[in-house]
């Protein structure tokens, strides 16, 4: 790191608007900030609440807090360094790892490059090459030392990491694009990330021109850095139930934003607990003595020049998580902040400030777009989710060897030897379909974007026809995609066995960073609610009209329900184990399930009058039957394009149609029962299904590294042992335990003494603890 990067911030950093004093930033004042008192500490406003603590007050004090951060002051506190080197002479036991993967990649029966550009485009790998070799020759950018830090650690490399993306996008006039493609690479939620995302976002999409003008601007140029505060410490899923309010007074033209209690504590918050000086808030408008429900809100939260907390404000960070500490999730709460009435993003609704009347939206539909944005998004990157992990499991799991095959023994060199763990049908079983399963989401990602963006075009014209099946759809898949993707990870890693639990496989921080994807963006059993909303809705129409409905209005939902409606007896055609390599005939059987789930719902709910509690879980198996139907669909209808064998793609084709299969039979063996249950799939037609897998297997195993290969991962993102791209697994092992920083250090391992690590003197506490030996009473 650069003595540049360490003691003072970058040019573009320094700049300050002409605008920029105390908090006039934020609009027209309400109250200017504190000052410093005798000795640096700030002096409240008179009459407003004190937010920074004296020595003599207690532990705990409302909206009173300990502003500074335990954390080292050493100047150079992320380099790993070899404490114990492993001798250099000593190598693996043949067959070596590079010699291994080429074996693999020369059985191939496609060209990966040519599927690698399939599916990322030319454009989109030109820029990560870019993007790629700028970080890879950056100091603060080498990841080596990230598996060897404690959270304090982690999280101020991440700020410096943060800070120095932040001066490359400037100084190299990086696109968004780029800028995101840095961000994938780096890997890691930073504390700039909700900054970043979704308050730029929030700001560009409910703010108007003139509070663009005030808020996003210096947003951009990082004078403002900022967060987005829905989440509360009692409501999450539920954005109606938020307590935090902000209610409006027409003689002063400002709102009051206040915590009335403990559980309106804005919570989980990224980028909030030590690092955002500014939040959109979300909370309930109340006007004239009415509630409007949730709205945004700009918010001053700390000091411009010392990034303390503002009066009234008490914020923090609520502590170590069980994934994602690299970033700064924070609490918030409020004693009556007041704030103009300008800073309520008002692109769609607003308050008159003369009067506190309440004038609606055009359209509330127009609230879902960024919602729905999110949600593809998360879609399309649960492809590369599990990909990245199927890569570092078939990789290592090609290279690992154990026992002997006591049936068909291989021989090397003239002598027995192992078997690849990854020709084990018990590792088959669990990998191969995890590959299908990539593909399965890539297809389907795009697909969603896709609609997303022809949606985004019509509804600008006030055509929003597509939205309610977008707004089903994204919600459902992100449940499903988010679940798929996190069971992936660990599928991946107990398939690599005792390795897996190795940080320096890859797998374990990538899990535990993945898994909030399943809960945030909403809840993965609450979001199946709408889907069912939805569902029910069309099963209506589809029950009222049959095939009268109007013809522009159909889509594969309504195709499937109109199918079930003209045949509800449906039989499986199915009479050999080959006939299930038929990717129309898959989804035929998934769209006959799917429909029979609804249909029962239906019957439930309009025909038994049964509450919606209690057909929860019947909501939860429809959205999922109807998003797995979705999935195989959108890939049959991508292999019936055509374009995998154009361009000279030769064999593309053929390994993606065997992939939908094994999609397609895998995941109705998972879901037999309900296929089953709907009387479309006989018990003989099951059992060869069975047979179909074990087939799928055989034809694939030989493609496995090929397909994982086709995503085309690069070290520096994966940050994986087990799957590095060159095979050198055991080298790599080695040498990351060289650099373990306990190695650096002796214990004193004599219980008799108070000194722990050799050299560090006497822990004191222990000293004292050692004092009372014999006084302890039992």
């Amino acid at each position: 790191m650069s003595s540049r990067d360490s003691e003072s911030p970058p040019p573009h950093a320094r700049r300050r608007p002409s605008h920029v004093g105390g908090t006039q930033i934020w609009g027209a004042p309400v109250s200017s900030p504190p000052t410093p008192g005798p000795e640096g500490e700030a002096t409240p406003i008179k009459g407003s609440p004190r937010s920074h603590p004296s020595p003599s007050l207690p532990l705990y004090h409302p909206y009173k807090q300990q502003t500074t951060m335990p954390m080292s002051n050493k100047s150079e506190p992320f380099k790993a360094v070899a404490h114990i080197p492993f001798p250099s002479h000593l190598k693996p036991a043949d067959p070596q790892g590079p010699d291994v993967l080429a074996r693999e990649r020369s059985k191939a029966t496609f060209s990966i490059p040519k599927l690698t550009e399939y599916i990322y485009g030319h454009e989109w790998l030109a820029r990560r090459d870019k993007i790629l070799a700028i970080l890879e020759a950056d100091p603060i950018m080498d990841k080596t030392p990230n598996y060897y830090l404690g959270r304090g650690e982690r999280i101020r490399l991440a700020l410096a990491r943060a800070k120095r993306a932040t001066q490359l996008a400037k100084d190299l006039d990086w696109t968004d694009e780029e800028v995101q493609m840095a961000d994938w690479l780096v890997d890691e939620a930073h504390p700039y990330h909700l900054h970043k995302s979704m308050y730029l976002m929030t700001l560009r999409g409910q703010g108007t021109p003139e509070q663009h003008e005030k808020f996003l601007n210096p947003s951009e140029n990082y004078e403002l850095i900022g967060c987005y505060a829905q989440t509360e410490l009692g409501h999450g899923s539920n954005v109606q139930g938020l307590e935090t309010t902000a209610t409006y007074d027409p003689k002063t033209q400002t709102f009051d934003l206040h915590s009335p209690t403990l559980t309106s504590s804005k919570w989980w918050i990224g980028s909030l607990g030590r690092t955002a000086n500014t939040a959109v808030v979300m909370a309930q408008l109340i006007s004239n003595g009415k509630t409007y429900g949730p709205h945004p809100f700009v918010v001053p939260i700390r000091d411009l020049k010392t990034h303390q907390p503002l009066p009234g404000v008490l914020v923090g960070d609520i502590g170590p998580k069980f994934g994602y500490n690299a970033i700064d999730n924070g609490f918030l709460l409020f004693e009556h902040v007041k704030i103009p009435h300008f800073n309520m993003l008002a692109n769609f609704a607003r308050i008159d400030p003369a009067t506190g009347a309440y004038e609606k939206p055009p359209n509330d539909k127009l609230s879902y777009g960024t919602m729905t944005w999110v949600r593809s998004g998360i879609v399309l990157n649960a492809r590369l989710v599990t990909a990245r992990a199927a890569t570092v499991a078939v990789r290592y799991c090609a290279i690992r060897r154990q026992f002997a095959d006591r049936d068909a023994p291989k021989f090397e060199r003239g002598r027995a030897v192992e078997t690849a763990v990854l020709d084990y049908t018990t590792v088959q079983v669990r990998l191969l379909p995890v590959i299908a399963q990539a593909y399965a989401l890539h297809f389907t990602g795009t697909a969603m974007m896709r609609l997303y963006e022809l949606n985004a075009k019509r509804a600008a014209g006030g055509d929003f026809a597509l939205l309610a099946d977008l707004h089903a759809s994204s919600s459902g898949l992100k449940s499903l995609c988010t679940t798929m993707a996190a069971e992936s990870i660990e599928v991946c890693r107990r398939a690599c066995g005792g390795h897996g639990f190795s940080m320096f496989s890859g797998l374990g921080t990538f899990y535990q960073d993945y898994l909030p994807n399943v809960t945030y963006e909403g809840d993965n059993y609450m979001l199946t609610q709408q889907v069912a909303r939805y569902l029910l809705k069309i099963a209506r129409e589809v029950k009222e009209k049959g095939g009268k409905i109007k013809y522009a209005n159909k889509n594969p939902t309504i195709e499937y329900l109109l199918a079930y409606q003209q045949d509800k007896n449906a039989k499986c055609p199915v009479e050999s184990e080959g006939d299930w390599r038929d990717a129309e005939m898959l989804v035929r059987a998934f769209g006959h399930r799917a429909a029979y789930l609804v249909e029962d719902i239906l019957h439930k709910r309009d025909e038994l009058n049964m509450s919606w509690n209690s057909l929860l879980v019947d909501f939860y198996r429809a959205s999922v039957a109807h998003c797995q139907f979705i999935l195989i669909k959108t890939f049959a209808d991508a292999l019936e394009a055509g374009d995998l064998e154009s361009n000279g793609r030769k064999g593309m084709g053929a390994v993606m149609r065997e992939c939908c299969y094994l999609f397609g039979v895998d995941t109705m063996l998972r879901e037999a029962s309900e296929f089953l249950a709907s009387g479309y799939l006989s018990p003989h037609q099951f059992s060869l299904l069975r047979t179909s897998q074990m087939s799928l297997l055989i034809s694939l195993r030989p493609n496995a590294v090929p397909l994982v290969d086709a995503f085309d991962f690069p070290d520096y993102l994966l940050q994986s042992s087990l799957g590095r791209g060159d095979g050198r697994v055991y080298e790599d092992m080695v040498k990351r335990a060289g650099m373990e920083p306990l190695n650096g250090v002796t214990f004193n391992v004599n219980y008799r003494d108070a000194e722990v690590v050799r050299g560090e003197g006497e822990v004191e506490r222990l000293r004292e603890s050692m004092g009372r030996v014999g006084k302890a009473k039992i």
